[in-house]
């Protein structure tokens, strides 16, 4: 990846120069069936350029409060394009309610903002979500004329597990973001993927927020790479992961541990207390690992990572379930 990266040829992308970028952004385009791409420097960034491209300022988007373009994108869409957010409840699928969501829609009435965009997660804390879903929400959109988002940070992930093509899933949204420095493995990126139009003004709105990253063909190349070479590789990841999981479970039998079942790359665990992942993440720490603190903690399993390394994690954690939880 870094030879490619060495090796790509560069122009201004902000003048539409740049022919390691025009290249991609037509393959992401086929790739999720859209009729043009854009490159954004992160998720983050290709999320608001979308729903900036959906919404102008008083318009709404519905969408899940745990959804990362309401609860961890900083609040973007609000504070740069107030527009206004109609979170709702995540179902435990990882799916919003969709009779709650048709009784969200606001009316045509100068009492409330205009509901224009519906904005979805695929996958959502690691659950591939199933795409029938997605084509009833299509439905209702389109009976309310609205438009459709897709936070698709991991849409790879969800592709693999569910045995269908991102073109696929894809399909039933009228933008859809993807991000290529998770489990792809590429070091900077995300990408943005709509219509003509749509994309044109996603453009307008990157160069606005500071995204014209001008010769960025360097980062186009190692995206190209990884798709590539890596979107295969996604399939040991999420064995590993399930491996991990059932490895946790049996360990941590008798002891208020909860591991979750693995759909994709993830794995949960939760304690009865935020203190027990607190002294598991010092723990850790003493071995030269990082994990995160708290009651519930995410474990994902990328191509960095080997099933060897997560044997030797499970005996760590086997042994600290010994020293600090056990109920024996």
């Amino acid at each position: 990846m870094r030879a490619a990266m060495a090796n790509a040829g560069v122009g201004d992308d902000v003048y539409g120069e740049d022919p390691s970028i025009i290249a991609l952004e037509q393959r992401v385009a086929q790739l999720l069936g859209k009729e043009s791409a854009l490159l954004c420097s992160s998720g983050t960034q290709s999320n608001l350029c979308g729903l900036l491209s959906h919404c102008r300022n008083g318009e709404e988007y519905i969408v899940g409060q745990e959804y990362h373009t309401y609860r961890y994108e900083a609040g973007g869409a609000a504070v740069v394009g107030g527009i206004v957010p109609q979170p709702l409840e995540v179902q435990a699928d990882g799916t919003l309610d969709l009779e709650l969501l048709v009784s969200r829609i606001k009316p045509d009435d100068p009492h409330f903002p205009i509901t224009r965009l519906l904005a979805f997660e695929n996958t959502h804390a690691g659950q591939a979500i199933d795409p029938d879903y997605f084509q009833t929400a299509r439905r209702i959109a389109d009976q309310h004329s609205l438009s459709m988002h897709l936070d698709g940070a991991r849409l790879a992930n969800a592709a693999v597990a569910s045995n269908r093509s991102m073109l696929e899933l894809a399909a039933p949204f009228d933008s859809v973001s993807i991000c290529c420095s998770k489990g792809l493995g590429a070091p900077v990126g995300s990408l943005l993927a709509g219509s003509g139009e749509l994309i044109g003004r996603a453009r307008r709105w990157r160069k606005m927020l500071g995204g014209g990253m001008r010769q960025a063909g360097i980062i186009a190349a190692g995206i190209d790479y990884a798709l590539t070479h890596h979107y295969a590789g996604l399939q040991q990841d999420h064995e590993n992961a399930q491996w991990l999981a059932s490895a946790l479970k049996s360990i941590s039998n008798n002891n208020n541990v909860e591991v979750s079942n693995a759909q994709t790359n993830m794995v949960y665990v939760q304690f009865d207390t935020a203190d027990t992942g607190r002294k598991l993440q010092q723990f850790m720490a003493e071995q030269q690992i990082i994990v995160p603190a708290g009651k519930k903690i995410r474990l994902v399993t990328h191509l960095d990572v080997s099933r060897q390394q997560l044997e030797h994690f499970a005996e760590l954690f086997a042994h600290f379930l010994h020293k600090f939880v056990s109920k024996f």
